[in-house]
C-alpha cells in the first residue's frame, strides 16, 4: 500500500464520500482533478446514487466548484437503462425508486406499471419513499403471480452524511423484497460490477492497468477495480477505514491508501 508514485492515463473517482459528503467538497478535490486534466489525464465519475441522474450530479458539481462535463459523469441510472435496453426492451418495470430513474427509464420507452399481474421486472434503488405498498406489489409480481424477477442498480447498504450519518441505500429495498419472496436479486448494477467501468471508460482506449480507480469503499469501488484487474486508491474520507483494510486478505487490498485527495499525486 502506500500512496501513488507515478502517473496514470486515466483515474476514475468515486462521488459520494470520495469528491464531495454531503453538499461540500471534499480537500483537494478541484485542485487534484484540476491537475490532472493540466497533466492530459482522461478523468471520469462514478456514482451507486440513482437519486441524480448524470445531468443532475454534474449542477451539483458545479454549485460546489467543480466543473465536469455531463459526459464524464456514470451512475447507475445510465448503467440500469443500458442493461435493460439491451437485455429486456419490452418489459414492463415496476420501479421501486426516485423519480430521476423513473423518468430516465420512460424516455428510454419503457412502461412503468403498479399493476402486480403485468409486471415482468422489478427493479430496486435507493428510494426515500419506500413503504409497504410498494412491497407488497414487488410480493404479489414475484410471488403471486410467478412472472417478474428483481434487480438492483446497486448494492450499497448505506449513502454516507457528514458526521459519520448515513441513509439505508438499495440493499435495504432488496433485502425486504427477498426477504418477502423468498427469491434473489439476479443482476446488480452498480459498483463492483464492471458494467459501471465499461460505461465509464467508453470511447477511451486505455488499459486497465493503466487506469485507476479512486474510492472510499472497499466492497464496491475498489473490489470493482480488484475484479477488473486495475490498480486503486482508497481515501479515507468516507466508508471504510484502515481497520477494514487491515481485515482484507493482501490481495484484496487495494494498491493504495490516502488520507485524502491531494496524496494521489505523485511528487
Amino acid at each position: 500500500m502506500g500512496t501513488p508514485t507515478r502517473w496514470y492515463d486515466a483515474y476514475v473517482f468515486d462521488l459520494d464520500g470520495t469528491i464531495f459528503l454531503g453538499d461540500e467538497l471534499l480537500p483537494g478535490a478541484v485542485d487534484v482533478v484540476a491537475k490532472l486534466r493540466a497533466e492530459g489525464k482522461a478523468v471520469k465519475f462514478l456514482s451507486n446514487n440513482a437519486t441524480n441522474d448524470p445531468a443532475m450530479y454534474c449542477d451539483k458539481l458545479q454549485r460546489m466548484g467543480l466543473a465536469v462535463p455531463v459526459s464524464d459523469i456514470v451512475n447507475t441510472i445510465v448503467t440500469t437503462v443500458r442493461w435493460l435496453s439491451g437485455h429486456h426492451p419490452d418489459a414492463a418495470l415496476f420501479v421501486i425508486g426516485e423519480e430521476p430513474l423513473q423518468r430516465a427509464l420512460l424516455e428510454a420507452g419503457f412502461r412503468l406499471t403498479d399493476d402486480a399481474g403485468e409486471i415482468d421486472i422489478v427493479v430496486a434503488s435507493y428510494d426515500r419513499a419506500f413503504d409497504y405498498r410498494k412491497l407488497q406489489i414487488a410480493f404479489d409480481a414475484i410471488w403471486f403471480h410467478e412472472r417478474a424477477f428483481l434487480i438492483q442498480t446497486n448494492p450499497d447498504r448505506f449513502c454516507p452524511y457528514p458526521g459519520g450519518r448515513g441513509e439505508p441505500d438499495c440493499a435495504a429495498m432488496t433485502a425486504a423484497i427477498e426477504a418477502a419472496t423468498g427469491t434473489r436479486c439476479r443482476v446488480s448494477l452498480g459498483k463492483p460490477s464492471p458494467l459501471m467501468l465499461t460505461e465509464a471508460l467508453r470511447g477511451h482506449d486505455v488499459d486497465l492497468s493503466q487506469c485507476l480507480m479512486v474510492g472510499d469503499r472497499l466492497a464496491t469501488d475498489i473490489q470493482m477495480a480488484l475484479d477488473c484487474g486495475m490498480p486503486s486508491a482508497l481515501v479515507l474520507t468516507g466508508d471504510s477505514t484502515l481497520d477494514d483494510v487491515s481485515a482484507r486478505p493482501h490481495d484484496q487490498r487495494p494498491t493504495y491508501v490516502v488520507e485524502g485527495l491531494s496524496q494521489l499525486l505523485p511528487h
